[in-house]
């Protein structure tokens, strides 16, 4: 195996990682935005307001992306496993 390669299965790892919490981490931030926005133009300064909508929006987001999700994985365990094994 050589550097190339390590580093390759490295960014690979990091890119397929990134995929698969990007759904989530995405709606978390929108969801807090808004809730954000809303605190703004209600001038409420409750710091515990986000938690529950941000923990309901991962969850739903979780269990839509969830098949997607499996699949990323899946192949990218083939790969590598396929990968290894030609060495």
């Amino acid at each position: 195996m050589t550097d190339e390669f390590v580093v390759d299965i490295c960014r690979k790892a990091i890119q397929t990682a990134l995929m698969i919490s990007g759904p989530m981490l995405l709606a978390g931030m929108i969801i807090g935005l808004i809730v954000s926005i809303f605190q703004a133009t209600t001038q409420i300064n409750e710091q515990t307001l986000t938690f529950i909508p941000k923990i309901i929006a991962v969850f739903i987001t979780l269990l839509l992306m969830t098949p997607w999700m499996i699949h990323t994985m899946t192949s990218f365990a083939t790969a590598i496993f396929t990968t290894i094994a030609t060495f």
